[in-house]
């Protein structure tokens, strides 16, 4: 895949290997990282190499991305151990939605019960 990045984003630093995370997944494709202020035991954030703003930038050309993502985030799952019991996987989108880093990302979240409607 191409690795296209905008040099003040924070997560195109992280990838670039920059900035230090706490990777648990990077392949030519994907990169995910545990989240510095998780809101559940199990928080990773799970995005593309390529700099997506957000969800809202998606197009249909992105498919193959998206579920090489997802297929990321699943596996990760059974990994951590949330699987079984179930688990989360959100995206935000501007600054309403709660997004705070301009870069696609998904939450993938698990290790306790959630409710509905969140936040």
């Amino acid at each position: 895949m191409t690795e296209s990045r905008i040099a003040d984003c924070l997560f195109c630093r992280i990838i670039a290997g920059e900035l230090a995370a706490s990777k648990v997944h990077e392949d030519d494709a994907v990169v995910a990282i545990r989240d510095i202020a998780p809101r559940a035991p199990t928080h990773i954030l799970v995005m593309p190499r390529t700099h997506i703003a957000s969800a809202a930038d998606l197009t249909p050309a992105h498919g193959e991305l998206l579920g090489r993502i997802f297929g990321v985030a699943a596996d990760l799952a059974r990994e951590q151990g949330i699987a079984k019991r179930g688990y989360r996987i959100t995206t935000n989108v501007g600054a309403w939605g709660g997004q705070s880093v301009d870069h696609l990302h998904f939450h993938l979240m698990g290790g306790r019960a959630f409710e509905w409607p969140p936040g």
